[in-house]
């Protein structure tokens, strides 16, 4: 009985799942062909409000030279542009790399500030020290490795200007700059173009639902200031000050033609430790914000809580009992072949024969899903829907998207971990850079 009752809870929420995968794709399907139509010019705003970019970097003389160019050449009025570069408890030649940028003839006369920074906090703690002596009107962000395109900010801008009252912060998409080192950063490209062009599209078309990405994003600095900017130690601060927006009944707009190329890990054991910070970051945000379900709160918020606790808890958990119960199942299947008597554990009725193909049908439908999602996310950005991608899908579903099962895991068990030790949740290991 309760072998049965685990395969109906596998088997329901499995579909559930496909449901919610289905209707999402649904919607970025809607948004992208209404988008199609559309021509896209680089006109003048009615206004060119101050905006302040904020470059966090701790340790990151590979890469912040570059970076600085790219914001430098931005399309947007340089007197416009407040630049604070944050060499945040470096312990390399994040500021000298800095300052030999800055010493460029054409760039002696920007409003430029080096700040050498002694401090706690990590990313957040530089954000709400910029927050503190920040002049323009919009605080930008840009990680130290992404570099944005040269109208990323422009677009930015003018999104928000189109409903300023309410689009209290805008964000743009991210691209892999180093898509094509390897496989595995094949495979992070992918993830991200479904993220941002099904995921991120579909949530602002269908809900008006954004999310604050880690860079390429401004937000209104007066309304920042007013919900209490960053939350200092925060893994994952983009995530917590979204959830802060959304609670103030503010949205979160989606400008998707605002490009940022970024680097991506390259090696595995990079790859895994970042991911699993953002994991135990994104699972103490919603920890924190659970309680929402159950009392007043804005739609918004309930929506995204319920999606991130049904997509981290509740989903996660449904697919590791099914794989749990099919790898089972195959096991004694084998072990029957010598042993006639040897009983089938999770069965429904005396046969094993239907459970196993309500398993393989689940299976099916979740890797045709997937390799449809990538294919529609693909198709609509340049360049990227060729043949090699559909194998390269086919291949990541097998592998690099069955990592994030166990990265799950151990991201609960640490946060479990954390608070049952009371040990300090908040120290992460740094991402790799590289020369390219």
């Amino acid at each position: 009985m309760v072998a049965q009752a685990f395969m109906i809870f596998a088997l329901i929420t499995i579909w559930i799942s496909l449901l919610v995968s289905v209707t999402t794709l649904g919607g970025a399907i809607h948004f992208w062909l209404r988008q199609s139509t559309e021509l896209v010019y680089i006109t003048p705003l009615a206004s060119y409000p101050k905006v302040t970019i904020v470059v966090p970097a701790h340790n990151e003389e590979i890469v912040i030279a570059q970076t600085v160019r790219a914001i430098l050449n931005l399309n947007y009025p340089a007197e416009q542009v407040e630049l604070l570069l944050y060499a945040d408890n470096c312990q390399d030649q994040t500021a000298e790399t800095i300052r030999a940028v800055l010493d460029a003839p054409q760039y002696r006369d920007r409003h430029v500030n080096i700040i050498e920074r002694v401090g706690s906090g990590g990313k957040a703690g530089v954000l709400n020290d910029a927050l503190e002596i920040a002049t323009g009107e919009y605080i930008g962000v840009y990680d130290a490795d992404a570099m944005p395109e040269r109208n990323a900010l422009y677009f930015l801008v003018r999104k928000a200007l189109e409903n300023p009252d309410r689009y209290m912060a805008v964000f743009g998409r991210n691209k892999t700059r180093n898509a094509q080192q390897n496989f595995l950063t094949r495979c992070i490209n992918q993830e991200i173009v479904v993220t941002q062009r099904i995921q991120h599209c579909s949530n602002w078309h269908m809900f008006k639902i954004g999310r604050i990405p880690g860079t390429n994003f401004i937000i209104n600095r007066d309304f920042a200031r007013s919900i209490g900017g960053w939350s200092n130690g925060a893994l994952t601060e983009d995530t917590d000050i979204s959830f802060k927006i959304m609670q103030s009944g503010k949205l979160i707009a989606l400008a998707y033609n605002s490009e940022a190329f970024q680097q991506e890990p390259e090696h595995l054991r990079d790859y895994y430790f970042q991911r699993l910070r953002w994991a135990k970051g994104n699972y103490q945000v919603v920890i924190h914000n659970f309680v929402n379900l159950f009392r007043p709160s804005n739609w918004r918020v309930k929506l995204e809580v319920l999606y991130y606790s049904a997509t981290f808890f509740w989903f996660d958990a449904a697919i590791i009992l099914s794989n749990i119960i099919f790898l089972t199942n195959c096991v004694f299947l084998i072990g029957k072949a010598f042993n006639p008597a040897l009983p089938i554990p999770f069965t429904f009725g005396a046969s094993s024969d239907s459970i196993m193909r309500l398993l393989l049908v689940n299976w099916m439908l979740m890797i045709i899903l997937y390799i449809l999602q990538v294919s529609v996310a693909m198709s609509t950005q340049f360049g990227q829907a060729t043949t090699s991608q559909i194998w390269i899908a086919l291949v990541s579903y097998f592998t690099y998207s069955q990592l994030f099962i166990v990265i799950s895991i151990h991201a609960v068990i640490s946060v479990a971990l954390d608070s049952l030790l009371h040990r300090d949740g908040s120290v992460w290991v740094k991402t790799k850079r590289f020369n390219n």
